[in-house]
């Protein structure tokens, strides 16, 4: 099966690979990256998708 069938939400990787291991809330991702925490909660959450604007964010 493809996995672009039913691709993860961007929100939903970043939660599972990234803030669930680090044990990092929304919110200090937010204050690490100098963005709005209500921009990573909804992400999160799935309520929004990955803008380009936030997808710049999270460059190294």
């Amino acid at each position: 099966m493809s996995l672009l069938v039913d691709p993860a939400h961007p929100g939903e990787v970043l939660s599972e690979l990234y803030l669930k291991p680090l044990r990092m809330s929304t919110s200090g991702l937010a204050k690490r990256l100098d963005v709005l925490r209500t921009r990573i909660e909804r992400l999160v959450k799935q309520e929004a998708a990955l803008s380009a604007d936030s997808a710049c964010c999270f460059r190294p």
